[in-house]
């Protein structure tokens, strides 16, 4: 019997399957199974799949991430299930650090998150593996989530969970669950050495994409869930103060161009300097990560184009709660 269980949905990652398989097959850890559930692709990442040696369950519908994950979970055979996508590379320490873990901590959702560097070197990736990384770990001792990137637990803990929601938004369902875990009782526990490599593959279009699609999910979910100005992960206060003070500089500059009033553009220097001093943690990861220029580009993407494509979501997701009700 393997003590961990690797569980991967996949659906149409041929792209990046067959790295998360060697990166889950190269763990130093002597006594694992990979479940990989393909979610009825059409690519060919079946062919890949069957490449290597894990067991492959093909859903003949797709189902979501969600069901995928369940059914994985449901025919594995570890004491520990450990949760993972199809375009994330385990490190070779990860199950290692995750056992460890576990046998510390007990009866707990632990989780993990990306690596700084990402796989691909872009600019774009970079920014995003960077902000992931810092935002999921800031709060180790009481994450307000766990995302399914690196997120493990007992087996039995899972079983008596229910799952993660099968009928719900198109992502956040690591975010449901976490909370529902806290509700009945569960510790989260955030364990930065529980590292998975997330091969982005962004461009500037895929950034701000990725910044929109986000956005409007966790309005959505944060209005029904009555948690709106919550510093929670990605969705952190650095993160909504940010958007807040690209607004109150937009304002600022009507009201001058409205009525010249010289307050106006006096006051914008003060909420830049508020808003740098809101995300300093994150402006020195971002040096940490790349150095200087990396950590000035960084800044500039973050104060001033970031914030669009963030606000935007957010009201497309304000108004597609609206039109639910």
């Amino acid at each position: 019997m393997p003590s961990i269980s690797i569980v991967i949905p996949n659906y149409n990652m041929a792209g990046t399957i067959g790295i998360c398989l060697e990166a889950a097959f190269a763990s130093q850890c002597d006594d694992f199974e990979v479940i990989v559930v393909d979610d009825n692709s059409s690519d060919n990442s079946v062919d890949i799949i069957k490449k290597f040696p894990c067991r492959i369950i093909c859903l003949n519908e797709n189902a979501g991430a969600s069901k995928a994950r369940n059914i994985g979970a449901q025919n594995s055979l570890g004491d520990i299930i450990f949760f993972t996508d199809a375009d994330c590379l385990l490190q070779k320490m990860t199950l290692s650090a995750a056992s460890r873990a576990l046998s510390k901590e007990g009866d707990v959702v632990l989780g993990g998150t990306y690596t700084v560097e990402p796989f691909d070197k872009d600019f774009f990736s970079r920014f995003q593996s960077v902000f992931i990384n810092y935002s999921e770990t800031k709060n180790t001792v009481a994450p307000d989530y766990i995302a399914t990137h690196a997120m493990a637990m007992h087996s039995q803990t899972f079983r008596e969970s229910g799952g993660f929601p099968e009928d719900f938004l198109p992502m956040l369902e690591d975010v449901e669950f976490s909370h529902r875990m806290k509700r009945s009782g569960k510790r989260l526990v955030m364990d930065p050495d529980i590292k998975v490599q997330h091969v982005f593959n962004f461009s500037f279009y895929r950034s701000v994409k990725n910044a929109f699609k986000k956005s409007r999910y966790w309005i959505m979910y944060s209005l029904a869930n009555k948690d709106l100005a919550a510093d929670s992960g990605c969705a952190s206060s650095e993160l909504k103060f940010n958007v807040l003070s690209f607004f109150a500089v937009l304002l600022l500059l009507a009201s001058w161009a409205a009525f010249q009033t010289q307050l106006s553009l006096s006051l914008i220097p003060f909420i830049l300097i508020l808003n740098i001093i809101s995300s300093r943690r994150l402006i020195l990861a971002f040096y940490k990560a790349g150095g200087a220029k990396f950590a000035i580009l960084s800044l500039l993407y973050w104060m001033t184009i970031y914030p669009v494509p963030v606000s935007a979501g957010g009201m497309y997701g304000i108004i597609s709660s609206l039109l639910k009700k």
